[in-house]
């Protein structure tokens, strides 16, 4: 359920509109909702993988984004990472990239939430989350909170 909320959120952030349209960018979102849905529920606990205690000093209650972003510093991505929050282009991720940083349960939970192979998962998070990452920052550094009220802020 907050997967699919947290999908509707993001899909409507990063179509940039309203939920209205249902294209390619709702389905990245939901993607991402369920990757960070899946983080929540698997990084949460003591299963914390390479984002352990560090993660969760920067994620913060229920915005998994901040331990996601934790994860792909740690996996060699922090160049790609810190493009996302600052001010200029954002560099691109590959999928393969992502699937290395991402834990494996984790990501194919994401997937079969999503009805796709554990691959696309990690193609449209590639795709999705510099994006995401970039318009939940534009302060230059990702936002305290819940990440369900962060995005509603952005939707102003």
């Amino acid at each position: 359920m907050a997967g699919n909320d947290l999908g509707s959120l993001l899909g409507g952030l990063l179509g940039g509109g309203g939920s209205g349209g249902q294209g390619g960018s709702g389905g990245a979102g939901n993607i991402l909702g369920a990757l960070l849905s899946a983080l929540t529920g698997a990084g949460g606990g003591a299963s914390g993988g390479a984002g352990g205690g560090a993660s969760g000093a920067q994620a913060g209650g229920n915005n998994p984004l901040g331990g996601l972003m934790d994860m792909l510093t740690k996996s060699g991505l922090a160049d790609q990472a810190q493009s996302w929050l600052g001010t200029g282009d954002n560099k691109p991720v590959s999928g393969a990239q992502i699937a290395e940083a991402v834990p494996d349960d984790a990501l194919q939970k994401a997937a079969a939430q999503a009805g796709v192979s554990p691959q696309e998962a990690a193609d449209q998070i590639a795709q999705a989350l510099p994006t995401a990452v970039d318009r939940l920052s534009p302060e230059g550094q990702l936002p305290s909170g819940s990440l369900e009220d962060i995005i509603r802020q952005q939707k102003f």
